[in-house]
C-alpha cells in the first residue's frame, strides 16, 4: 500500500490494475505530478461516475459478442449520412474509422474515448458528476505500451479462441480524417476492444498469465470525490480546459456561455 498521508492512498497492483483514492480534486494536479508525469505513454478516460465500467455505447445495448447487429448498424449509418459529409468529403477505407466518425455525432459505437491529456480527462469526470450527483468520479490511466504487449500474447496463444474471427485485442488508432476538429482539441484518441469485454476485465484476466506486464501498472483508477467540483470547473477553466476549447463549434460555444451563469466566478 502506497500513500501520501495528505492526499491519497493506493491499492496493491493486481493482474496490471491499481486504483488511487483522492481526499480531494485538489489532489489530482499534485498525483500527476508527482506520479504520473514522466510515465508519458499513459492515456487518460474520465468517468463521471466512479462504478461506471470501461465498456462502449452499443456493448450497453448489443449484448451477445457474436451478434451481426454491429455490423448492420454501422451499415445503416453509412447509407444514414449519405450526401450529409459536405463536398468532397475524405475517404474512410476503416471501419474503425466510420466508427469514430460516428462516435463524433452521437451514434453508438464499440469505440470509447481517450486523451493524452489528464487535465482533460479530469474536465469530462467531474463536469459529468455535477450532472450525475454521483458521491465520486474517475479517471482512468491506461498504459499504451502494455496494450501491444499483452495483444503479442495473445496472438500468438493457441489456447484463446477467437470471436467472430477475431482474437479479443485491443486496438488503439488515431483516426487521420479532418472530419472530427474536437478530437484535436481534446488531444483525444480510441480504443476498440473485443465485445462485451470491459477494458478492465481484458486488463485483468488477460493480463495475469503474461509475465512481461505482471508488475507494471497497465491500468490505473483514480477515484475522487464529488465534492466542490465546481471548484474544480473553475480552476480548469483557467487552465483554457472548457467548453469552449474542447467542443469547437457553435454548441460548446453556447455551454461554455451557459458555465457563466452556473458558476460563480466562472
Amino acid at each position: 500500500m502506497a500513500s501520501n498521508k495528505n492526499c491519497w492512498t493506493e491499492t496493491e497492483i493486481e493482474n496490471g490494475f491499481f486504483e488511487c483514492a483522492l481526499d480531494s480534486w485538489k489532489c489530482f494536479g499534485e498525483y500527476i505530478n508527482e506520479e504520473m508525469l514522466n510515465h508519458t505513454n499513459y492515456i487518460y478516460r474520465g468517468h463521471g461516475d466512479h462504478t461506471w465500467k470501461l465498456e462502449p455505447t452499443i456493448d450497453r445495448i448489443v449484448t451477445d459478442p457474436s451478434s451481426e447487429i454491429r455490423e448492420e448498424h454501422l451499415e445503416r449509418f453509412k447509407y444514414e449520412i449519405r450526401s450529409r459529409r459536405g463536398k468532397n468529403p475524405s475517404i474512410l477505407n476503416d471501419d474503425n474509422d466510420w466508427w469514430a466518425l460516428g462516435q463524433h455525432h452521437g451514434l453508438n459505437t464499440p469505440l470509447l474515448d481517450w486523451t493524452q491529456s489528464p487535465f482533460i480527462a479530469l474536465y469530462f469526470a467531474a463536469s459529468v458528476a455535477l450532472k450525475e450527483k454521483s458521491e465520486k468520479c474517475s479517471v482512468y490511466a491506461l498504459w499504451q505500451n502494455s496494450v501491444k504487449i499483452i495483444n503479442d500474447s495473445i496472438k500468438s496463444n493457441e489456447l484463446i479462441k477467437e470471436v467472430n474471427g477475431h482474437k479479443p485485442t485491443v486496438k488503439l488508432f488515431h483516426p487521420l480524417s479532418d472530419e472530427n476538429n474536437r478530437l484535436v482539441n481534446q488531444r483525444g484518441l480510441f480504443t476498440r476492444g473485443p465485445n462485451n469485454m470491459p477494458l478492465e476485465d481484458w486488463v485483468s484476466k488477460l493480463n495475469m498469465n503474461i509475465p512481461e506486464t505482471k508488475n507494471y501498472c497497465v491500468l490505473i483508477k483514480i477515484n475522487i470525490p464529488s465534492k466542490d467540483l465546481d471548484n474544480c470547473l473553475r480552476y480548469l477553466n483557467r487552465m483554457n480546459i472548457s467548453n469552449s476549447t474542447l467542443f469547437p463549434d457553435l454548441m460548446g460555444a453556447s455551454l461554455h456561455c451557459n458555465d457563466y451563469l452556473i458558476f460563480e466566478n466562472y
